[in-house]
């Protein structure tokens, strides 16, 4: 789950990491309220969406010379122009994709001085099993062009899990930034410090970019980027609280809703499949028969028939869906169950495009001849090939 950067802030500044003061605001008036909670005289305003890159970004409704969605202000006259710019707007990153996002609430922070710029993130390396810190010099630039062009410019580091957050790392990480004095000091207290964060929170990742170094000598986190494990959120309902919908694709809203695994993408086969390997491996194969998959979708491995239906909805709630691929590894789950599921389902939803099924484990027999009983138009795949050379086929076809 993640969460906007001014809630970021406010989390992270409960476990006293140094963020500059700032208020959120969802009308003009508001921000303009916000600026003169502040000392000034330099303020920003920025715009707070789920993505990365708001500083290029444009807004579709402005002149393709306007500003991005992160301004300098140097007045309340300014604060309340660039608020007018930006709330209501949909602002387009490299992050958001051509639709980009609507803007629905702004962040006014106090305005530093900045001496450097840095990067630090922290995450879970799955390679290692450990928590991993990221960290460069190039502070405030679009980390994947860094990675790609000077990779020798990133370092990374891992916190052994036995041990915790130690002192070195924090020496470590001021070494590779190049900082001394007090300035080291105070990185190791806020390497300490997000770390925390990062345990008490169960995020999934931390990314402060930039990291910055002010004219008066502090380390401020000037920006952040915090998602949090959607499988530990049962433990901070404060956390959850968090989430903005409006922010998130409304199709994998309601999936979560049914407990349901989905990620929207542009294709046009539907895919339900129990077992995340599993349908990556469908949406593979579907690629390689020369179509694509319209969506992830895990139902799990102890899916009942009610779960499959609510997943049948969700996939033809899509009006790019011209065909449904069902691809089930009965081991949990009985084939049976899923078969019963599935014609209910189509039953329901009145299916109207290609439907192919593929069952295999425990049950399939049985589940195969519920299917062939049913009377419905439901296609039968011997394999997970054939299941997808037959989906491919019979979509073209009706095309």
């Amino acid at each position: 789950m993640n969460i906007h950067e001014y809630q970021a802030k406010e989390v992270l500044a409960k476990f006293g990491v140094p963020v500059p003061a700032g208020f959120a605001a969802l009308t003009v008036e508001e921000a303009v309220a916000a600026a003169g909670k502040l000392p000034g005289p330099l303020y920003v305003v920025k715009a707070q969406i789920h993505a990365g890159g708001r500083g290029k970004g444009k807004f579709t409704e402005l002149p393709a010379d306007a500003k991005g969605g992160v301004r300098l202000a140097r007045s309340a006259d300014d604060v309340r122009a660039a608020a007018t710019d930006m709330l209501g707007n949909t602002l387009v990153t490299i992050q958001t994709g051509p639709h980009g996002k609507q803007v629905n609430r702004l962040y006014v922070t106090d305005g530093v001085d900045i001496a450097k710029e840095f990067y630090l993130a922290m995450l879970v390396d799955r390679a290692s099993g450990r928590i991993a810190l990221v960290v460069s010099t190039e502070g405030g630039m679009d980390i994947e062009a860094v990675a790609h062009d000077t990779p020798e410019k990133i370092e990374t580091l891992t916190i052994d899990p036995a041990t915790g957050i130690m002192p070195h790392h924090g020496r470590a990480v001021a070494a590779v930034l190049g900082l001394t004095g007090d300035l080291a000091k105070q990185c190791e207290n806020v390497v300490a410090k997000l770390y925390a964060a990062f345990i008490g929170t169960d995020a999934s990742q931390m990314e402060i970019n930039p990291l910055a170094v002010t004219d008066d000598g502090r380390l401020l986190v000037l920006d952040a980027k915090v998602g949090f494990d959607p499988n530990a959120l049962y433990r901070h309902p404060d956390l959850v609280e968090l989430r903005d919908l409006t922010e998130e694709d409304p199709a994998e809203v309601e999936a979560s809703k049914y407990d349901l695994a989905f990620i929207k993408l542009d294709g046009t086969i539907g895919c339900l499949v129990n077992g995340a390997g599993l349908a990556m491996a469908t949406m593979d194969i579907i690629k390689l028969n020369g179509a694509e998959p319209a969506n992830f979708l895990d139902v799990g491995g102890g899916a009942d028939k009610e779960k499959v239906t609510n997943a049948f909805k969700l996939i033809l709630k899509d009006p790019a869906v011209k065909g449904i691929l069902v691809n089930i590894f009965g081991g949990i789950m009985r084939c049976d169950i899923i078969a019963e599921g599935i014609i209910a389902a189509a039953k329901e939803v009145n299916l109207s495009v290609p439907l192919v099924v593929r069952l295999e484990g425990t049950n399939v027999e049985l589940g195969k001849q519920i299917l062939a009983d049913s009377g419905l138009p439901i296609i039968s795949g011997d394999n997970l090939g054939d299941a997808a050379a037959k989906i491919v086929a019979a979509v073209k076809k009706a095309a």
